[in-house]
């Protein structure tokens, strides 16, 4: 998963509180700094970068004199920051080791810290040459997070997306307050994923009695056309509207996915699924809209209530998929057009918007498996 840091160079606590401050807000909420970490502990639940061994983690390679690491033992197992890691290793610390970019020597040496640390930064006067892809190609594999030092929005861009992989994430130190938001924003498009709807036909639909029905409520607004994909299969879900439209039974909940029964599928992030009952505050889901694109949405609250249910069964291509729904006129699929359609108003033969998995799933992991679902 993609992230971003700051570091804002500014000593004037003032100015320098606004643009962390922004970054909170943004959803950037870790913080390197070596003068007002007392001060910055108090805007908020922020992690705290710095080099003392009490930070949240500890800085190694640059401290707040402005020293970073570019004088280099001939022999790079000799380096003092490479022992500095795996002292404060030893001791239970989360270590993030900081390396100015210079010389192929100091590539070198990035590497091997790159192998202890958990996280290490690079700094360099320009991302669009050759380093940056060497380094990323060298520890891919490790458990080590690779940051990237840029100062805006452009440079962001380049790091994260060099090697098509990119660096996990990038040290912002921002000169406008807008450069914070626009990374920020360009993080959450890169982590948005997209999934290939298709248009299945009812083939089936009845009620079935009396059930555990779970309504999701987020932290977000739903648009119309946008919804939770839901099943009863794991191998394919259907795109279950939310109630973001007005009805004359019940006002418009653009928060809200009435989900379905108790035992369903729910895809959340990272191509993953939990059961609704697994579901509650503070999770996170996906919200998909009728084209496939997705965003992250914390779940506010799960209420579960007994319900009477209906079975709705799609078939694309071969594949038959089944859920449960609220036998309800505000409960609604998303029709191939992508307009609301409600399950009372559901009859065979109407196409609705279905998301078809290639893999099973074991824990709600998507695995090379033969599951039979039926």
């Amino acid at each position: 998963m993609k992230f971003a840091w700051i570091m804002v160079d500014n000593p004037d606590w003032d100015k320098k509180k606004s643009f962390i401050t922004t970054a909170l807000e943004s959803g950037i909420d870790h913080v390197v700094d070596f003068i007002h970490t007392d001060k910055i502990e108090k805007l908020g639940n922020i992690t705290i970068i710095s080099d003392s061994d009490d930070s949240d983690i500890v800085l190694v390679g640059k401290n707040g004199e402005g020293d970073a690491t570019l004088k280099i033992p001939e022999n790079l197992s000799e380096s003092k920051d490479l022992a500095a890691i795996n002292s404060l290793k030893r001791k239970g610390k989360t270590v993030a080791a900081y390396v100015e970019i210079i010389s192929k020597r100091h590539e070198e040496l990035a590497f091997k810290l790159g192998l202890e640390a958990d996280y290490l930064i690079l700094v360099g006067k320009d991302w669009t040459v050759i380093p940056l892809e060497n380094i990323i190609a060298g520890l891919q594999g490790k458990k080590v997070k690779i940051i990237a030092a840029v100062s805006d929005y452009d440079e962001a861009k380049v790091a994260l997306e060099t090697l098509e992989h990119g660096t996990d994430g990038v040290l912002l130190s921002p000169n406008q307050y807008s450069q914070i938001k626009k990374v920020a924003e360009l993080i959450e498009k890169i982590e948005s994923e997209n999934f290939e709807l298709k248009p299945a036909t009812i083939t089936k639909i009845a009620p079935v009695g009396i059930g555990d029905r779970v309504c999701v409520d987020t932290c977000s607004m739903m648009n119309i056309g946008e919804g939770m994909l839901i099943g009863s299969y794991s191998k394919g879900l259907f795109l279950v509207h939310s109630e973001s439209l007005e009805s004359e039974y019940v006002a418009s909940r653009p928060f809200r996915v009435n989900a379905g029964p108790v035992h369903a599928y729910v895809m959340t992030p990272g191509n993953k699924t939990k059961y609704l009952s697994e579901i509650e505050t503070g999770d996170e889901i996906l919200t998909v809209d009728s084209e496939g694109n997705t965003r992250p949405s914390i779940v506010g609250r799960v209420k579960i209530e007994k319900r009477p249910l209906m079975l709705i069964e799609a078939e694309y291509e071969g594949v038959k998929l089944r859920t449960l729904l609220q036998n309800a006129e505000t409960i609604r699929l998303v029709a191939e057009d992508g307009s609301a359609l409600s399950v009372a108003d559901l009859k065979l033969g109407d196409k609705v918007l279905v998301y078809l998995e290639k893999s099973a799933r074991h824990f709600g992991m998507a695995i090379e498996e033969t599951i039979i679902e039926k």
